[in-house]
């Protein structure tokens, strides 16, 4: 078996992919690890809710905190490194580990009673019902 070291694609804009190189020469240099990382996340709105789905593969419902206060949602969490027996030689590893946590401001205000969060397949949806102020409404135009 023949071992590549793995290049990033190059992204829609060559500068960005020149700046994620750089960073990861940075890292190299100094020896730092990625200790923080940040799963990727997609925010939907109708004109009832706002729907947040994060993807987080690999972690328990239990390891997921979600909260919202004065405005903001934020969904945070830890995914644990996992124990390689001695004796094992690490190839490659491009897997995150540690604690993360995202923090959304929200654009309008939300039913905090009413907000649901389900974890299924390594994604966790949240669904932010907005508060009937929110909503936009349809005003009728009186003939005077």
């Amino acid at each position: 078996m023949k071992l590549v070291q793995y290049q990033r694609p190059g992204l829609l804009w060559p500068t960005f992919g020149r700046l994620t190189s750089l960073q990861d020469e940075l890292d190299r240099l100094f020896e730092t690890p990625a200790l923080a990382w940040s799963p990727a996340l997609d925010v939907h709105e109708d004109k009832d809710s706002y729907t947040v789905r994060i993807e987080v593969p690999g972690l328990r419902r239990e390891d997921i905190e979600v909260s919202l206060q004065d405005g903001s949602l934020t969904i945070a969490g830890e995914r644990k490194v996992e124990t390689i027996k001695e004796g094992t030689e690490v190839h490659r590893q491009e897997r995150c580990y540690g604690k993360f946590s995202r923090v959304l401001t929200l654009p309008a205000t939300v039913a905090a009673d009413h907000v649901k969060a389900a974890y299924k397949d390594g994604i966790l949806t949240v669904t932010l019902p907005k508060a009937e102020e929110a909503k936009p409404r349809q005003i009728n135009v009186a003939v005077n």
